[in-house]
C-alpha cells in the first residue's frame, strides 16, 4: 500500500497556497502527505484535454508534482462521471457539474462527460497510473426505494443502458491500461455491492470495472463494509480513507429526514471522530494484498478542513501496514521434505 495521499478536491480555494498546484503541493508535503489525487475538473491545476494529447505537459506536470516530493495518485472525474448518467429530474440540479455553456443541453452535457472520460484515460496513461476515480451516475436512483412500486424490467433496462453508455469509455480505460474505478457512493446507481454486480453483469465482467472503496459511504448504509471487502477485494483499486458515524433517533434515521449534515443521524467525520473501523479495513486490504494509494478525503460537518488534513496524514500513516516478509513461527521451524512429511503423517 502506499500513501498517505490526499484528494485536492475539498481543499481548492481563491487564496495562497490553495489557489495553485504548486501551493497544494507545497502545503501537502509539509503535513506529511506523499501523494495528491488531482480533481481534473479543476482547470487551474490540471488541463486535461492538454494532459490527453501532450506527453511533454505530463511530464511537466509530474514534475511539478514530484519536485515538492509527492507523487500523482489518481485523477478524478467525479463531476463528469455523475454527468455520463443523469436522470431528467435531477437536470437542474446537475448542470451546475457542466461548462455553462451546456447547462440546460442534456444531450450535449453527457455527450461532453464521456469525452471527459476519454480524455482522462489517456492522460492518465501519460502521467504512468494505473488507477482512476470517478462516478458511474445514475438512471435509476429516483427509485432506489421500491415505493411507488418499480415496474417489472425498469432495474434491468436501467443497468442495461448504464452499460451501454460506459462500456467504450472502459475499454478506452482499458487500452490505456488504467483501472476505473467507481466510487461506491448514494446518487450513483452504483451504491453498494449488489448494484456493482448488476453493473459488472452487464458490461461482462469487463476487466477495468473496478471500485474506489470508501467505507464512510458504507456505513452511513448500514453495510458490513468489512466483509466488502472479503467480497470484492479482488475489484477493489483505489481507496478513499474517510470517517463517519451513524447515530439514529427517535426522529430519524438512514433516510436523514431532510436534515442539514450536522443534523443528520449519518454524518461524515474527520478521520478519527467517527466510527469507522479503520484497524480492520487496513488489515484486511493488506490481508488481501492491496497495493494502490491510501487517500484521504476529507469530509467533516464540524472540523475545520485544514485541521482534518493536518491530523489525516499521520493517521493513515499509523495505519498502514509493512507486510511480514516472514512467518512469526519461523523460529520453530523443522524443516520438510516429503519423507519427512510422510513420517509425520505415519505412513512410512
Amino acid at each position: 500500500m502506499k500513501g498517505p495521499a490526499i484528494f485536492l478536491a475539498q481543499f481548492v480555494g481563491a487564496e495562497p497556497p490553495f489557489n495553485t498546484l504548486e501551493g497544494l503541493c507545497r502545503w501537502a508535503a509539509e503535513l506529511g502527505y506523499k501523494g495528491i489525487q488531482l480533481p481534473s475538473f479543476e482547470r487551474n491545476l490540471i488541463d486535461l484535454s492538454l494532459a490527453a494529447e501532450s506527453q511533454d505537459y505530463c511530464d511537466e506536470l509530474k514534475g511539478q508534482v514530484n519536485a515538492a516530493g509527492l507523487e500523482i495518485s489518481e485523477l478524478s472525474t467525479h463531476l463528469q462521471g455523475q454527468l455520463v448518467a443523469v436522470h431528467p429530474a435531477y437536470d437542474e440540479l446537475m448542470d451546475g457539474f457542466a461548462p455553462q455553456a451546456l447547462r440546460g443541453k442534456p444531450a450535449e452535457r453527457q455527450a461532453w462527460a464521456v469525452d471527459q472520460l476519454m480524455l482522462a484515460a489517456k492522460a492518465s496513461q501519460r502521467l504512468g497510473l494505473t488507477a482512476h476515480a470517478t462516478f458511474s451516475g445514475a438512471l435509476l436512483w429516483q427509485t432506489f426505494y421500491p415505493w411507488p412500486q418499480r415496474p417489472a424490467g425498469l432495474v434491468d433496462s436501467g443497468f442495461a443502458e448504464l452499460a451501454k453508455r460506459w462500456r467504450p469509455i472502459l475499454d478506452a480505460f482499458d487500452e490505456a491500461g488504467v483501472d476505473c474505478c467507481f466510487e461506491i457512493h448514494p446518487g450513483e446507481d452504483l451504491h453498494d455491492g449488489a448494484s456493482f454486480e448488476r453493473f459488472l453483469e452487464a458490461v461482462d465482467q469487463h476487466p477495468r470495472a473496478n471500485i474506489l472503496f470508501d467505507p464512510s459511504h458504507l456505513l452511513l448504509q448500514q453495510l458490513d463494509y468489512l466483509a466488502f471487502i472479503d467480497l470484492y477485494h479482488e475489484r477493489i483499486k483505489a481507496f478513499h480513507v474517510k470517517d463517519a458515524e451513524f447515530r439514529p433517533n427517535g426522529r430519524s434515521g438512514v433516510y436523514g429526514g431532510y436534515d442539514a449534515w450536522v443534523d443528520r443521524p449519518g454524518r461524515f467525520r474527520s478521520l478519527g471522530d467517527g466510527q469507522v473501523d479503520f484497524k480492520g479495513i487496513f488489515s484486511k486490504l493488506a490481508q488481501y494484498g492491496y497495493d494502490g494509494w491510501a487517500v484521504l478525503e476529507w469530509e467533516c460537518c464540524l472540523k475545520h478542513p485544514e485541521d482534518g488534513a493536518r491530523e489525516g496524514a499521520p493517521f493513515i500513516r499509523d495505519h498502514m501496514i509493512r507486510l511480514t516478509d516472514r512467518a512469526f513461527d519461523d523460529f520453530a521451524g523443522v524443516g520438510s521434505d516429503e519423507v519427512f512429511n510422510r513420517r509425520v503423517l505415519g505412513l512410512s
